[in-house]
């Protein structure tokens, strides 16, 4: 595995622009990641464009533009590029007309109704059940996927992770719901659009306007936030400061292009 860097042990290359996961790597939970502000600010002066990208749908970009600000780092919606973004996109391009059966808290709801589609509680009439994170998850929800799926819809769902990490150890993600719905209809998803997929690639680097070769991907996940950035032909930074240890990032297979203890390792002390 690529060496650990401490802050400021060496000089990382500069990137033109920086994709920034958030949940253990400019935050945890409500508080800030010591420095984290300090280095987007001095990339920012630099002249490198910023986004920050989440596989976690549980708010909208206004919501996540608000976090950021009042902990210290500025943003507008626009820089905030989310799995519900992503899931916008690939259903527009490859299901315009869809009807959808959401399994899913009431953001993905809404932001869906605000992009023109159609959403229903009856599996009869859903051309597409849509998985995401929902703390509301329940056998009431699982039936009706079944049913959906049964009758002939696909599913897509929002994001691979497993687990979202928080200050008291986590609370289970996406990739749980969508195994339960998987399992009981023995059906595949036809996509997952967050990272680390193409879909969610595309969606932030359209938004950062930066040629991927002159990127970096920067986050906490070897699995989401590393394999994007590599199969996207950007570079990937692997911060220790949320959801990998040391010892799990040197067992994962894949190598990152740095690995640093959190984000001030972007920077020289």
């Amino acid at each position: 595995m690529t060496a650990i860097l401490s802050p400021g042990t060496r000089v990382l290359p500069r990137y033109r622009g920086y994709a920034f996961d958030l949940d253990g790597t400019l935050y945890l939970g409500d508080e800030l990641i010591p420095g984290a502000d300090r280095v987007v600010q001095e990339l920012r002066d630099a002249g490198s464009r910023v986004v920050f990208v989440t596989n976690k749908p549980l708010e909208t970009s206004a919501s996540y533009a608000a976090k950021l600000t009042r902990l210290g780092i500025p943003a507008t919606p626009d820089d905030v590029v989310s799995a519900i973004d992503a899931l916008v996109r690939y259903l527009r391009r490859y299901h315009p007309d869809a009807t959808l059966l959401p399994v899913a808290e009431h953001v993905v709801t809404d932001e869906l109704h605000s992009a023109g589609f159609e959403t229903t509680p009856h599996p009869e009439r859903a051309d597409v059940v849509v998985v995401s994170f929902d703390r509301t998850f329940d056998y009431d929800k699982l039936t009706r996927a079944y049913q959906a799926v049964r009758r002939g819809a696909a599913i897509v769902a929002t994001n691979p992770d497993p687990y979202c990490p928080t200050p008291d150890g986590g609370l289970p993600d996406c990739a749980a719901m969508l195994a339960a719905i998987e399992a009981c209809t023995d059906t595949r998803a036809e996509a997952v659009v967050g990272k680390p997929s193409v879909h969610m690639a595309e969606a932030f680097l359209d938004r950062l306007q930066v040629p991927a070769d002159q990127a970096a991907m920067v986050g906490d996940r070897v699995l989401t936030d590393v394999a994007m950035g590599q199969a996207a032909g950007m570079a990937s930074v692997l911060v220790l400061s949320g959801a990998t240890s040391a010892e799990e990032a040197r067992s994962a297979g894949l190598d990152p292009a740095h690995v640093v203890e959190d984000v001030r390792g972007l920077l020289p002390a």
